[in-house]
C-alpha cells in the first residue's frame, strides 16, 4: 500500500522538524529532566502541524484524519526517539472518542493545552479482568502503575470497576491530575526518554466517560500506534547499521563487504519490511473495519516488538565495541526497543490473544 501525497508530505515535513529540533543531543537533554519533554516543541507539533489532534473528529477540534496518517507520525517519532507525551495523548483521545461521557475533553487534547494519558495496568498486567481499582459511591480508590507520562498528566482517564454496578463491570474514569487524593512518582525506568509513573488514588471523585469497549479500544489503538514506533526504530537501527558497516574497515576492506555481515544485514531488513507490512495492515483495519482491529493489533504489537528487540541488539554487535558506550545512540534504540516491547503486553500475551481471537485456545478473546 502506497503512501499518499499527503501521507508522503507529513512524512518529509516531520523527518525535517525532528532532525532540527530533537536530535541526539536534545534527546540525552531532556532524559535527565523530570517533566521529559520540550513544552516548545510540543506547543508547535499542536500549533503548526496539529498532530494531537490529527485522529481526532473535528467536530471535537481535531482534523479528522485516522490511523494511517498517525502511523506516519509514530513512525517518524520512532526514528528520533522524541521525547513528547504524544502516545499517551493519541491514547487517552482515543479512549474517549469511544467512550459517550467525555468528549468535551477531547478539545484540550486536540491543541495541546491538556496532557492527558490512560492508567490501565496494575502489576505489571493490563488485563482487564483483573482490575483492583474500584469506585465507590463515585469516588476512586486503588493505583496503577506504567502510566504514561502520569507524573504531569493534566487529564487522568481511568480504567476501574464499579463495585456500585449490578454487574461490577469495568468502566473508564476522568480525573485531573491535581486533584487532592492523587499521588504521583515516577518510576525507575529502562528507557529514560519515556517516563512512565506509578499513581494511586484515596477517594478521588471521578466522573464516568466510558465503558470497557472504550478502554479496550483505546489500548488496541495503542499497540498500533507503538507498533509502528516500534517500526521507526528499527528501520532507523537497521540504516546505521548499513551506513556503518560501508565506512567500518577491518583488513583492509569495509566490514560490510563480508558475507556474515551481509547476512545479518539481510535479516534486520526482512524483519523492519515484515514489520512495516504489520503496521500499515493494522492502520488500515483501524480505519476500514474497526471489528478486525482487535487481532491485527495483537500481531501488529507482537511481531513489530521483537522485530525492533532485534534489530536494535543487531546494530548493537554489528557496531562493535563502540555500540556499547554511552556515547553512541545505539544504546538508546535498545533501551526504547527492551521497554516498548513491554508496553501493552509482551509479545508472547499478544500472540496468545491473537490465537484466542482466531479460534486456536480456549482463552478468553479480549481481556
Amino acid at each position: 500500500m502506497k503512501p499518499t501525497e499527503e501521507q508522503r508530505e507529513l512524512r518529509d515535513a516531520l523527518r525535517r522538524l525532528f532532525a532540527e529540533r530533537s536530535p541526539s543531543a536534545e534527546v540525552r537533554r531532556l532524559m535527565g529532566t523530570r517533566a521529559g519533554y520540550d513544552p516548545a516543541l510540543w506547543s508547535l507539533m499542536a500549533d503548526q502541524l496539529g498532530l494531537q489532534g490529527l485522529a481526532i473528529s473535528e467536530e471535537h477540534g481535531g482534523a479528522g484524519f485516522g490511523m494511517r496518517e498517525l502511523a506516519v507520525v509514530f513512525e517518524e517519532m520512532g526514528r528520533a526517539v522524541v521525547c513528547a507525551p504524544f502516545l499517551a495523548a493519541i491514547t487517552a483521545a482515543a479512549a474517549l472518542e469511544a467512550g459517550d461521557g467525555g468528549r468535551d475533553l477531547l478539545p484540550g487534547i486536540a491543541d495541546g493545552t491538556t496532557i492527558a494519558t490512560l492508567a490501565v495496568a496494575e502489576n505489571g498486567s493490563w488485563d482487564l479482568d483483573g482490575l483492583m481499582t474500584r469506585v465507590e459511591d463515585g469516588r476512586l480508590r486503588g493505583a496503577k502503575d506504567f502510566v504514561l507520562d502520569g507524573h504531569i498528566a493534566d487529564l487522568l482517564l481511568v480504567a476501574a470497576r464499579d463495585v456500585d454496578s449490578a454487574e461490577d463491570g469495568v468502566g473508564l474514569y476522568a480525573v485531573h491530575g491535581e486533584t487532592a487524593g492523587v499521588t504521583r512518582s515516577l518510576l525507575p525506568t529502562v528507557d529514560q526518554t519515556r517516563k512512565l509513573a506509578r499513581v494511586a488514588f484515596d477517594g478521588v471523585p471521578a466522573r464516568k466517560v466510558g465503558t470497557r469497549d472504550a478502554v479496550r479500544r483505546a489500548l488496541d489503538v495503542a499497540a498500533v500506534a507503538l507498533a509502528a514506533e516500534q517500526l521507526g526504530g528499527a528501520q532507523k537501527t537497521l540504516d546505521m547499521t548499513v551506513e556503518y558497516a560501508k565506512v567500518r574497515h577491518q583488513f583492509g576492506r569495509p566490514i560490510g563487504s563480508f558475507q556474515a555481515v551481509k547476512h545479518r544485514c539481510a535479516d534486520m531488513f526482512v524483519q523492519v519490511e515484515s514489520a512495516r507490512s504489520a503496521v500499515l495492515n493494522a492502520a488500515a483495519v483501524a480505519d476500514e473495519n474497526p471489528d478486525g482491529l482487535p487481532a491485527a493489533a495483537a500481531l501488529a504489537k507482537a511481531y513489530c516488538s521483537d522485530a525492533f528487540f532485534h534489530t536494535a541488539g543487531e546494530a548493537i554487535q554489528l557496531h562493535g565495541g563502540i555500540g556499547f558506550t554511552w556515547e553512541h545512540d545505539a544504546h538508546l534504540y535498545f533501551k526504547r526497543a527492551q521497554a516498548s516491547r513491554q508496553l501493552f503486553g509482551a509479545p508472547a500475551e499478544h500472540r496468545e490473544r491473537l490465537a484466542a481471537l482466531a479460534g486456536l485456545t480456549g482463552a478468553a478473546a479480549a481481556p
